[in-house]
């Protein structure tokens, strides 16, 4: 199992190191659940109070699917919508990631607000992680 610093295990931040895993991760789950409402309503776009429902609705979700694995000495958020390490190896999952993922996601959507994060979701995966993740102020720049 991963070995935790004490500001991994205790503190109810995301960890520096880890920023640009949790933002690739909270995008996915932001377009899943944005896709699958589209779905519902026959692909057409959503209306205003319906696209911030389901961002609340994604950001307040469990996130128990998420956790962390060392491999080669490097830690990495693990879960679905991130890279999947071939490597067999040993992850924690629960503890303190479901709501540090939860509190990064609420503030993306303040920081970004939901129209311009629906309007990133509507031209396709790719801007949605560009805007969250890839920006000049963004976790992977």
């Amino acid at each position: 199992a991963p070995q935790l610093s004490p500001e991994e295990w205790l503190s109810p931040h995301i960890p520096a190191g880890l920023h640009c895993d949790a933002c690739h991760a909270i995008a996915f789950q932001i377009e899943e659940q944005l896709r699958r409402a589209e779905g519902k309503v026959g692909r057409r776009a959503l209306s205003e109070s319906d696209y911030m429902e389901v961002l609340e609705r994604s950001c307040s979700q469990g996130w128990e699917s998420y956790g962390l694995q060392e491999l080669d000495g490097e830690k990495r958020l693990t879960g679905p919508g991130l890279l999947r390490q071939e490597t067999v190896a040993v992850m924690v999952t629960g503890g303190p990631w479901p709501g540090r993922l939860s509190k990064m996601c609420h503030s993306y959507v303040g920081e970004q607000g939901e129209a311009q994060i629906y309007r990133a979701h509507r031209r396709g995966p790719a801007a949605l992680r560009e805007l969250l993740c890839h920006g000049e102020k963004g976790p992977c720049a």
